[in-house]
């Protein structure tokens, strides 16, 4: 369904991700572990071609994703719930859920119209007329995971859906992606609180270093491509993707690392 081969990106100068591969099969739940910084949302926005530098290759269903804009990809079906919410304030609910729906494919497993997504969120059809602003921050999750069901995905990516939720509202996305799982869309998951996943891979720096389930060996140490150019390294270096990369002995100093001489 979906599938990351060595794929490098990141912002700027500095590479967050560093070989990258991992695979979603068709109704399959696949999560990323790993601490802040790692790269899972690094990785969420690769795959929807919001990253600036980019190399590698992604693809869905066999189609390369590479070099499309966001809009052409989320019409191939990825969906991205992004961490933070970011709902349309000004907004109501309905609006919410209506301003990117689009219609079902004809090949597509698992469909929504309103009628659905008010089924398994039935206090979205209560709130329908209120805007997003009033809800609380387990409904406005729950409305973001809707307004992304309404695109009508192959793929739903999850960026860390239960931050900065109560423990019982945890438990209510999880119930949630949960029945997702048994209707057969496939999720890309990040999430350290919900344990979903038909497989996991721990990240870091870019790189998963451990697979729960693996259906092949963790991908091995390479360099980017050649039309990806390494970071550019002034004075004293850190590793690559930390604070200190780049950095003059003097502004290391000031992150803690080695102090200037004294003359």
């Amino acid at each position: 369904m979906l599938e990351l081969r060595d794929v490098y990106g990141g912002y700027g100068e500095e590479f967050i991700l560093n070989g990258l591969s991992l695979k979603v099969d068709e109704g399959q739940v696949v999560g990323l572990l790993g601490r802040n910084g790692a790269g899972k949302t690094t990785t969420m926005r690769a795959i929807m071609g919001l990253l600036p530098r980019l190399a590698g290759d992604i693809t869905l269903r066999g189609e390369s994703l590479v070099g499309l804009p966001p809009y052409v990809i989320s019409s191939k079906g990825l969906a991205l719930v992004p961490q933070g919410r970011r709902i349309f304030p000004s907004l109501t609910v309905t609006e919410n859920l209506l301003i990117g729906a689009r219609a079902p494919r004809p090949d597509q497993p698992v469909r929504w119209t309103l009628e659905e997504i008010y089924q398994l969120f039935p206090i979205l059809k209560e709130r329908g007329k209120i805007r997003g602003t009033l809800l609380s921050g387990g409904e406005q999750q729950m409305l973001t995971i809707a307004r992304s069901l309404m695109t009508q995905p192959l793929v739903l990516l999850c960026d860390e859906p239960s931050e900065g939720l109560a423990p019982v509202m945890v438990q209510r996305v999880g119930e949630i992606l949960q029945r997702l799982k048994q209707a057969g869309l496939s999720i890309l998951l990040a999430e350290q609180n919900l344990d979903l996943g038909d497989r996991r891979g721990l990240h870091h720096r870019g790189r998963p270093r451990h697979l729960a389930r693996p259906e092949a060996g963790t991908p091995g140490e390479s360099r980017p491509p050649g039309n990806v150019p390494r970071p550019a390294r002034g004075g004293l270096t850190g590793p690559r993707g930390s604070p200190q990369a780049g950095c003059t002995r003097q502004q290391r100093s000031g992150m803690g690392g080695i102090a200037p001489s004294q003359e």
